[in-house]
């Protein structure tokens, strides 16, 4: 049978474009959320940059409330300012206490919603996890954050990715204080009086790093290191 010169080019131009849909698919498939968009070059940050001459204290508070007004305190006493990363369920259920912090002009980061291993998880829900958060902390205080410390330091080059994609830099630490597992006022200090120029701090509003953190403070001037918020570290 003799196929017409017509016959063939329509047929390989079907081809073609069965082809490109199922390229397209297949990436937006494995991209996940806002995936095509995203940059692949992008990586967590784990310090600040040490030109600043700077550490910052940063404090994740997804669960508990009752030190963070001594916290607040001792912040506003020394007249440094911290990064605050929130959950969004704390948020959710703790709006009077979030509102302290964003009044005491600290700066707000996100820590997503439900406190997810982003590693664990589906693009789509990571996607989720950042959004209902971004979306409540507007709501709630007119704040645009762009700063996001994964849960557990758990993530991925996707939880990178789809978090540049909504406008938000990945942070990690260069110094754990690891106060949420060693309940240790002076253990605390003592991890905490490491800190160089660069560091970001890693911190939870526990009863013994409010009472360690006047001392934390004070030792990190001392070094004649400032402290300030993670966006200016990070510059």
């Amino acid at each position: 049978m003799k196929i017409s010169h017509k016959f063939f080019t329509n047929y390989v131009a079907n081809v073609l474009i069965i082809l490109a849909i199922i390229l397209v698919g297949t990436i937006t498939y494995s991209g996940g959320v806002q995936g095509v968009f995203s940059s692949y070059n992008t990586k967590a940050i784990y310090s600040g940059n040490a030109k600043n001459n700077a550490v910052s204290l940063m404090f994740n508070v997804y669960m508990g409330n009752e030190w963070l007004e001594n916290i607040l305190e001792t912040l506003n006493q020394k007249s440094v300012k911290a990064t605050f990363f929130v959950g969004g369920t704390w948020v959710n259920k703790n709006e009077d206490c979030f509102n302290k912090i964003v009044q005491s002009g600290n700066e707000i980061g996100s820590h997503g919603y439900w406190h997810k291993d982003h590693d664990k998880i589906t693009d789509e829900q990571q996607a989720n996890e950042i959004a209902m958060t971004d979306e409540l902390v507007f709501k709630i205080s007119g704040i645009k954050m762009h700063l996001f410390a994964p849960p557990s330091g758990a993530y991925n080059s996707r939880t990178v990715q789809i978090a540049e994609a909504y406008g938000y830099k990945t942070i990690m630490w260069s110094l754990d204080t690891i106060d949420w597992r060693d309940k240790d006022e002076d253990i605390i200090k003592q991890r905490a009086n490491k800190a160089k120029a660069g560091d970001l701090i890693l911190m939870h509003p526990t009863e013994c790093t409010a009472n360690a953190l006047p001392t934390i403070i004070d030792d990190i001037l001392a070094k004649n290191i400032r402290i300030i918020t993670v966006s200016e570290n990070i510059l």
